[in-house]
């Protein structure tokens, strides 16, 4: 097992470190090239979130597609990751968290906006995501046909483990529960619902989700406020620790680069591709709109409630940093599993027993819901790889392999867990992100339009034949998106309503 892990730690290395560059100058090329859309046209949201997709049978609404994409993105990366981003590479790594959050913005903004030019209807549902845009806007099917079964390999069999994983270990840190008890817990719960079809639990799962987010929010909000004195001392050790000039974290400035980038990239997965799946499927009137939504999200995930986690580790001294050659600088919790239980420890600090609890059930709640928007991703993938019959066989295999690895994973090693993780997400990333790159005169295009029609007063349509873009089928065709209608109908009100002015 040890030469297994330190062969997947070395393939980690290879993909991340200089990947974590890659992702900070990606969302710093996005930034600069729209103008920070992320941040710029955020007033817009309000009005994007009212649009319904009624009369869209194939789309669900802005607001449904940004709930989907939370629902995977906020999660055991919120909870756990940030703890291990931190007891590898110090405090620092919570730094470069907050940077690629708000730079991953834009390229989240990219990403999603192109699932939305190039989406398709498929058996009356729109879908969309990496492999559409790398074909129609690169005209690369090869490359597409990679990037889809990097998907399904990465949603199906290598993602799924790290959230059975952190399952099972905050309960057995909770209710002293068995791993194998709770892993089967989650694999037929799990089976149940996407082999059975049962949309009940799901629905039921999706509404205590922003709840228990919101629950775990103002408790870790509670504890800064309780240790409000180490306020400074927290913001003083973030930053010297990430720009080397901490006389312990000093010497891991590198690591601190890497493993914050990787544990954003993780838990907002801007630049891997993950939200571009439920973006696609979205009614809206123009790609724009939703490319700004999903850049909301990764403000959600990222600069929220990973921030509130790593100040409430760092202030309560519930951490320890052991540096990936094995030398340990700092030993405040001895004996524990980097990860949950750090945050456990850190709300158990305030609240004594109730805080290992609360973790337990919003992480069962967070990683259950994420093991779902697995599935409807892979499945996207798998739509855009198989057809009829054969994607209904493949879906099924993908579904009964995910609840086995669910299982599984319950009881295995947290390294191999979170490394084979890593190995997905970082080889996804790199094929999503070098595309964004030659894409990115395409993206500016679709919002220097969105931008023209706003600055006009109108409700932004899109029309891919006056901006010269090919291959938007779903826009083009006599079944385009029900907003598109829905915004040319309030346009023309607007025109008809300053043409009675005019002749008053």
């Amino acid at each position: 097992m040890d030469d297994l892990l330190e062969v997947i730690g070395s393939i980690n290395t290879g993909i991340w470190n200089p990947m974590a560059y890659m992702a900070l100058g990606l969302g710093l090329l996005y930034t600069v090239w729209t103008g920070a859309v992320q941040i710029r046209r955020l007033p817009d949201l309000v009005m994007i979130l009212k649009e319904s997709s009624a009369g869209d049978e194939g789309g669900i609404s802005s607001f449904q597609a940004l709930a989907l994409t939370l629902s995977s993105r906020v999660g055991v990366g919120n909870i756990a990751g940030v703890a291990t981003a931190i007891a590898v590479a110090g405090p620092g790594a919570l730094f470069w968290m907050i940077v690629m959050g708000i730079l991953g913005g834009a390229t989240a903004f990219a990403e999603s906006t192109l699932a939305q030019v190039y989406k398709r209807r498929i058996d009356g549902e729109f879908r969309g995501g990496i492999p559409y845009y790398i074909e129609r806007g690169l005209g690369q099917k090869w490359l597409a046909i990679i990037a889809a079964a990097a998907t399904v390999i990465l949603y199906a069999i290598l993602a799924p483990g790290v959230q059975s994983y952190n399952i099972a270990n905050s309960a057995n840190v909770a209710f002293n529960a068995p791993e194998w008890v709770t892993g089967l817990i989650v694999a037929v719960v799990f089976g149940i619902i996407v082999i059975g079809g049962t949309k009940r639990i799901t629905a039921v799962a999706d509404k205590a989700v922003p709840f228990m987010a919101a629950g775990y929010i103002l408790l870790a909000i509670v504890v800064i406020v309780v240790n409000a004195d180490q306020v400074p001392a927290v913001i003083a050790l973030v930053f010297s620790s990430a720009f080397g000039v901490h006389e312990v974290f000093g010497g891991i400035v590198g690591a601190a680069v890497a493993w914050g980038v990787r544990r954003a990239v993780f838990s907002n997965v801007a630049g891997v591709g993950e939200g571009t799946y439920a973006s696609a499927a979205a009614s809206v009137s123009h790609p724009a709109k939703q490319g700004i939504v999903q850049a909301f999200s990764i403000y959600v995930d990222t600069v929220l409630v990973c921030s509130a986690t790593g100040i409430m580790i760092l202030m309560t001294d519930s951490y320890n940093v052991v540096t990936e050659a094995g030398r340990t600088l700092v030993e405040n919790v001895p004996g524990i599993e980097p990860g949950t239980e750090n945050t456990q420890v850190a709300l158990d600090s305030v609240f004594p027993g109730f805080g290992s609890v609360f973790v337990a059930l919003a992480l069962f709640l967070f990683a259950f819901t994420t093991l779902i928007a697995f599935n409807y991703i892979s499945t996207s993938a798998a739509a855009y790889l198989f057809k009829g019959a054969a994607l209904r066989i493949v879906t099924r295999i993908l579904q009964v392999l995910m609840v086995v690895i669910a299982f599984i994973s319950a009881v295995l090693p947290a390294d191999l867990i979170w490394g084979i993780g890593d190995i997905g997400y970082g080889s996804l990333g790199w094929i999503n992100m070098i595309c964004l790159v030659f894409l990115a005169p395409l993206v500016a295009k679709v919002l220097r339009d969105y931008t023209a029609q706003k600055k006009a007063g109108l409700d932004p349509v899109f029309d891919p034949v006056k901006l010269g873009i090919r291959g938007a089928d779903a826009w083009t065709g006599e079944n385009p998106p029900a907003a598109v209608a829905v915004a040319r109908a309030n346009n023309e009100k607007l025109a008809g309503r300053e043409a009675g002015a005019r002749q008053r």
